[in-house]
């Protein structure tokens, strides 16, 4: 398997780098990431969870189709060649009933499908050898449509599935102060459906945006942190997950309008909650933040969202998001590596 990702290894040791929703690079010896890497070999199959099926419960409002452009650049500023350099990169796929990939163009070419116990999809790559002095570029071009869906509430009765419900780095589901927090904010809540309308309320009420570096998890936002989309998804399926309701994390790209602009950036992370016969139920805590957006974000999954990965930590990015990469020797090779997103709306009219 190969992967990628910038910056540069002495002789034992090793550089993971990782494409993130908020800046992040980590270096490791060599030895630490030989172990942790086998502890967490994916899963090669493409099974995903049965609970994707679209509910008659949910209506679709309409559609828009984007095009989808990703571009990385590694570039090998020593005079020597990586012995190893891989990288993995995270591939938007069919997510019903969210999103239907229409067509995907990936360059180079030759690269290994890698599909994790989550059903995201990687492509990986060998760029082992790389001369010192040149640059390897990666393009992926996607044409996606992303639905806008609407949820029938009305009548949330029902059993849950026994399925993302369990504590987990960052969703700390378990903490005595978020499961103190989610018995306070359940009680009086006769349904799943108003109690998680309690939990996202909270978190719009006193959660305070702050676009902070760095992933603090779920049990960080009850301190003076600050916290942006990754904290208000991971506090919102923390809470949920303690009253031992389903709830899944995303991340993935918002395309950015006159009004979402101002709201969150063009990378981003977003969370969807099971309710009772209406199946799972998309909501943003963090566009939803101001009283006058609650409703439009709750129960309501606008277009204008694209699924990348499932998950708070899929195991082939390492703890990273979106893209992740390896390389050693680190004192004859220095592999700077750097990536960017393009979303355009595709005018369906003027066609």
């Amino acid at each position: 398997m190969s992967f990628e990702r910038t910056k540069s290894e002495s002789l034992d040791t090793i550089e993971l780098n990782r494409g993130n929703i908020k800046s992040f690079s980590g270096r490791l010896f060599l030895l630490t990431l030989l172990v942790f890497s086998m502890g967490c070999q994916p899963r090669v199959d493409s099974s995903i969870p049965a609970s994707t099926t679209p509910s008659p419960h949910v209506t679709i409002l309409g559609q828009r189709e984007y095009l989808v452009h990703q571009q990385l650049t590694l570039v090998n500023q020593g005079s020597g060649q990586p012995e190893k350099q891989n990288l993995w990169v995270a591939l938007i796929r069919d997510f019903p009933p969210y999103q239907q990939v229409k067509s995907m163009e990936v360059s180079p070419k030759n690269y290994t499908l890698v599909v994790d116990e989550l059903g995201n999809h990687y492509a990986e790559f060998d760029f082992s050898k790389q001369p010192g002095g040149t640059t390897q570029m990666i393009k992926i071009d996607y044409r996606v449509d992303v639905n806008e869906l609407a949820y029938d509430l009305s009548a949330c009765q029902g059993e849950l599935p026994d399925e993302f419900n369990q504590p987990e780095l960052h969703i700390e589901s378990a903490n005595p102060q978020i499961t103190v927090l989610a018995n306070k904010l359940s009680q009086g809540k006769g349904t799943v459906c108003q109690k998680v309308r309690a939990f996202y309320d909270y978190i719009g009420d006193n959660l305070v945006y702050t676009y902070n570096g760095a992933n603090w998890g779920a049990q960080a936002t009850l301190g003076p942190m600050g916290a942006d989309c990754t904290e208000y998804s991971d506090l919102l399926a923390a809470l949920s997950r303690a009253q031992g309701i389903p709830a899944r994390y995303f991340e993935g790209l918002l395309y950015l309008d006159s009004e979402t602009n101002a709201l969150a950036r063009i990378e981003h992370a977003w969370p969807d909650v099971y309710m009772p016969l209406a199946g799972w139920v998309a909501m943003d805590p963090t566009l939803g933040r101001e009283p006058t957006n609650r409703d439009k974000y709750f129960a309501h999954y606008t277009p204008d969202h694209i699924i990348v990965t499932m998950g708070a930590n899929p195991s082939v990015l390492r703890g990273g998001d979106y893209w992740t990469y390896l390389y050693w020797p680190g004192n004859s090779t220095t592999i700077q590596a750097s990536g960017n997103w393009k979303i355009e709306l595709v005018d369906k009219k003027g066609q």
